[in-house]
């Protein structure tokens, strides 16, 4: 009872517990200090990137940013410091830059392109995702990365991809493989796809609706349109985004079909439709309106542009080609399918309804 006695009087001895919030504040700042370096790095990478489609016409500063981040990754060494910043910036910076690209949009752009350029962009869409899912079954390929790889191929390249990836559930080298093939394809096709509407006779507007609708990325539709004529620009941009509408209702198809299909009743349950994708559709609701001046959607468009680049180049860091490789030839294999999926389905709607002029 004695021991008992001391060991109770020494407790009352002892200060008062300090309150919560204090102990927290720390944290948070130590974890903003975690992520700072990788941030800061993306943001530079990115500005780098604006300065150098300054000094190169026609280039994009969002295929320049993937770019520079993807020669860093596979010519030398990233600090390990960088990682955590970098992930926060492929995926936050990115859903931002997504959801002012919405005003970028408007329903009046889409239907002005004619109900033929609307019937190809859901062919596009449509029947690439749906072959990529069949095809990568018939490979043995999981079910996770035949969505993220059908997503990105078939709607917007890296961001569809980071909009499928929480309603798939899906690893991390998932997504980094997804990523990287879209990077890899996508980029092949900048050259590819101009020469192509070329050889089959096709004048500007319609090379420019070609590139629009078989193109992965954003960033590397505009370098292919811009690399043909301002017209094509034009046209590749805005059937290319008209193709980035179809994101929100394929996203919430996906997670209406695995929770429904695949649920695990331990893990938490996707969105049914993800934050950043609701915000691309009420900006480009908004831009419908008429009610912005052209001095803030200019504004809108530059912040829009350094989001997406400062996330291009943590998403070019995030590119591994021997893991690409590594990642096994399969994954290779459906790309390169769906590649070509979406070329033939894109060039014979092009050739069949093209562009009102």
């Amino acid at each position: 009872m004695r021991k008992e006695d001391i060991s109770l009087e020494s407790r009352k001895n002892l200060p008062a517990p300090k309150a919560v919030g204090p102990t927290q504040e720390p944290g948070l700042e130590s974890g903003f200090r975690r992520l700072l370096p990788g941030l800061v790095a993306c943001i530079i990478g990115g500005a780098i990137a604006l300065v150098a489609a300054k000094l190169l016409p026609g280039a994009s500063p969002l295929l320049i940013a993937i770019l520079l981040g993807a020669i860093w990754r596979n010519t030398m060494n990233v600090p390990a410091i960088l990682m955590p910043g970098v992930t926060v910036s492929s995926k936050k910076l990115l859903r931002t830059g997504i959801v002012l690209l919405g005003l970028q949009l408007s329903l009046s752009q889409i239907l002005g392109l004619g109900p033929g350029v609307l019937l190809v962009v859901l062919l596009s869409v449509g029947v690439t995702f749906g072959a990529t899912m069949l095809i990568g079954k018939w490979l043995g390929i999981e079910l996770a990365q035949r969505l993220l790889i059908a997503a990105g191929f078939s709607i917007c390249g890296a961001a569809a991809v980071a909009a499928a990836e929480g309603a798939t559930k899906a690893k991390q080298d998932q997504v980094a493989t997804a990523i990287g093939l879209v990077v890899l394809f996508g980029t092949l096709m900048i050259p590819i796809v101009p020469a192509l509407g070329a050889l089959m006779g096709m004048n500007d507007e319609a090379i420019g609706m070609f590139i629009g609708a078989s193109t992965h990325e954003v960033a590397q539709v505009v370098a292919a349109g811009g690399a043909v004529s301002s017209s094509a620009l034009a046209v590749a941009v805005t059937v290319k985004l008209a193709r980035v509408v179809t994101l929100a209702p394929i996203v919430a198809g996906v997670s209406i079909y695995m929770r429904k299909k695949h649920d695990v009743t331990d893990a938490k349950k996707p969105p049914l439709v993800p934050l950043f994708v609701l915000g691309f559709i009420a900006m480009m609701m908004l831009r419908t309106t008429g009610f912005l001046s052209e001095g803030l959607l200019d504004a809108a468009k530059v912040a829009q542009t350094f989001l997406l680049a400062a996330a291009m180049f943590g998403l070019g860091l995030g590119v591994h080609l021997k893991s690409l490789m590594r990642s096994g030839s399969r994954s290779l294999v459906l790309a390169a399918l769906a590649t070509l999926v979406i070329l033939v389905v894109s060039a014979a709607g092009t050739m069949l309804f093209p562009p009102l002029s």
